[in-house]
């Protein structure tokens, strides 16, 4: 992706190695890059941490337990949207499905579901979760032969390396009358503008990009595919600003967070720019 670039921020990862890294922006894209990025081989290091609560089903601290709840309400919501695409048939591709819960959720409710999730303890929570005759791969192009009515990725696409080959392959995943979703944080949000190198969803230098709308709708358009609705993630402004917020004072502030995340859900209303943002993406007939 080659581009003039400009710095932008400069951010600490808080949860491992403690190390600085550069946001840079893409004028192009309309979207941050980190950098430098890690070597392949050691990517996965970056993500070896209790801290990291996608990969456990983790109650220990407050914020685990607030994530939790937050998570089983959500997990409800997206079903509700999976449904509503009213597809053929029901097969259904999560990318980056973690510990398995919104599988779990779309399996017992009639979802024949596939999941792609490279960490190997919550590869193996999600295994739990699910009947025995779905799938976890361990990348998504160990898939060759399957398609699928609906592709999910829930806060995945800001960790991969790279873009372009992974969108195309989520291209040939999908069915031709089949629905992507993307749901990524937005650094045009209240809450981004307002934590600067603190806020949370920066997550540097496990989130490699970090979009806009703009920046969405372009990378897709080259596919050949076109965002046909954007819907919010409210709760996302009121956790992020709870992580936030102990990484800028070193304290939860409970009361602060909530209010900054208020503050992000209300000033995003006219412009939709909620802290992060889901993508229903298909493919863009008129183009062929």
């Amino acid at each position: 992706m080659k581009t003039d670039k400009k710095p932008y921020l400069i951010c600490l990862d808080y949860t491992v190695s403690h190390k600085k890294f550069e946001l840079q922006y893409n004028a192009t894209f309309d979207m941050l890059e980190t950098i430098p990025k890690p070597p392949m081989e050691e990517l996965d290091s970056y993500y070896e941490s209790s801290e990291y609560i996608s990969h456990t089903d983790s109650k220990k601290s407050i914020i685990d337990k607030v994530y939790q709840i937050v998570k089983k309400y959500t997990l409800n919501k997206k079903l509700k949207l999976i449904n509503s695409f009213n597809t053929e048939t029901k097969n259904l591709l999560d990318v980056g499905c973690g510990t398995g819960d919104f599988l779990a959720t779309c399996n017992s409710n009639g979802w024949n579901v596939v999941g792609v999730e490279p960490n190997q303890s919550a590869k193996n929570l999600a295994r739990q979760k699910i009947s025995s005759s779905s799938k976890i791969h361990q990348n998504i192009f160990e898939i060759k032969l399957e398609r699928f009515d609906v592709i999910t990725l829930w806060h995945v696409l800001e960790h991969v390396p790279d873009l372009e080959e992974y969108i195309s392959q989520l291209q040939k995943l999908l069915k031709p009358n089949g629905v992507l979703v993307v749901a990524v944080p937005n650094y045009k949000s209240f809450d981004a503008i307002h934590y600067k190198q603190f806020w949370a969803a920066y997550d540097v230098p496990r989130h490699l990009w970090h979009f806009s709308k703009k920046s969405i709708q372009l990378l897709f358009s080259k596919h050949k595919m076109r965002v046909s609705k954007i819907l919010p993630m409210k709760f996302d402004a009121f956790y992020v600003s709870l992580l936030s917020e102990k990484y800028k004072t070193g304290k939860s502030n409970f009361l602060t967070a909530f209010f900054v995340g208020m503050q992000s859900n209300l000033k995003a209303m006219n412009k939709m720019n909620y802290s992060s943002l889901i993508y229903v993406i298909k493919s863009d007939k008129k183009s062929f």
